[in-house]
């Protein structure tokens, strides 16, 4: 397991009321049955709206998640890489929290 992973698992489950589990074939935290984070290539997917979206996607490197390769984003899903993993706390919270509050 590389570091990258080991640091999504760290935040995944420690966040109240995650559960691990797959999203498209990949490890994924969710709250219920609702997918908040994933980890792919090396990087963090956040499922985000409103302005933070807008924040994560100005961070150096982040993306829309695009899982096939096929040019299909997911629109709501930021892809953050390792790189930039001190980020990735702070978008695992909104994440979740949107969830809790059904934003």
């Amino acid at each position: 397991m590389t570091e990258a992973e080991q640091l999504f698992h760290q935040i995944g489950s420690s966040l109240e009321e995650s559960i691990k589990g797959q999203l498209f074939g990949k490890t994924c935290y969710k709250r219920g049955k609702k997918a908040f984070t994933c980890f792919f290539q090396e990087s963090m997917v956040f499922k985000l709206s409103g302005e933070v979206h807008t924040e994560a996607m100005q961070i150096p490197g982040a993306k829309l998640f695009d899982p096939s390769g096929k040019n299909r984003p997911m629109k709501a899903w930021v892809q953050i890489h390792f790189d930039q993993s001190d980020q990735w706390p702070v978008f695992a919270e909104y994440a979740i929290n949107e969830l809790k509050t059904g934003t």
